[in-house]
């Protein structure tokens, strides 16, 4: 893939199974968020084909969108609604029932640790915080494939591994999960599949 003939991400093949999380491991500029972006459908390769569930990728196709989830940097966030609001409103786009979403909701919240903080609002969380919250957006709605850069940005150990744990749990599901990470302790505790991608000179 290129732009203004600088190269971006050189061919790349590989294939992801149901059940499956694949590490992307590379340095800075490697290729792994552009990887991301193209599985997302965000940009078109200039080259090559990237398909998903055997179709090519449309983010503008509603069932794309329900069966791909991305977390590519923080998701968009409101001033004025609480951290049990955010997540709350996600579930509804996605959940049929009042009951659902507020089960869906806690237990997201619970699930990365946020459940105590679920009254206050984005701007009153630390960093780390901030990350734990951006994935319970993420994580909260149903998907068939995650597609995740560098999950563990700001996280210590502690929730590194809050992470995996939830990754995990997806994929017994069935989800796949691809992620982009210099993280090799998450990578350790949930990639089946490695795929290191060259630096450019």
């Amino acid at each position: 893939m290129t732009t203004n003939d600088t190269l971006l991400l050189p061919p790349t093949t590989f294939q992801a199974r149901a059940g499956q999380v694949v590490a992307l491991r590379g340095e800075n500029g490697s290729g792994k968020t552009t990887l991301l972006r193209a599985s997302a459908g965000r940009i078109k390769p200039t080259t090559g084909t990237v398909l998903v569930g055997g179709q090519p990728v449309n983010e503008r196709d509603p069932e794309f969108r329900r069966r791909v989830a991305v977390m590519i940097g923080l998701p968009p966030m409101a001033s004025d609604l609480t951290l049990f609001d955010h997540v709350a409103l996600v579930s509804s786009t996605w959940e049929t029932s009042p009951g659902t979403v507020e089960a869906a909701t806690r237990r997201v919240l619970d699930e990365f640790g946020l459940t105590e903080l679920g009254a206050r609002f984005p701007h009153e969380l630390s960093s780390g915080q901030t990350q734990l919250f951006g994935l319970a957006l993420v994580f909260v709605r149903p998907f068939d494939v995650l597609l995740l850069d560098e999950p563990e940005q700001r996280l210590d150990p502690g929730r590194v591994e809050m992470l995996a744990q939830a990754m995990r749990e997806r994929r017994t599901t069935g989800a796949t999960i691809v992620a982009a990470t210099h993280s090799s302790i998450l990578a350790a505790r949930t990639a089946d599949l490695t795929i290191t991608l060259g630096t450019q000179p």
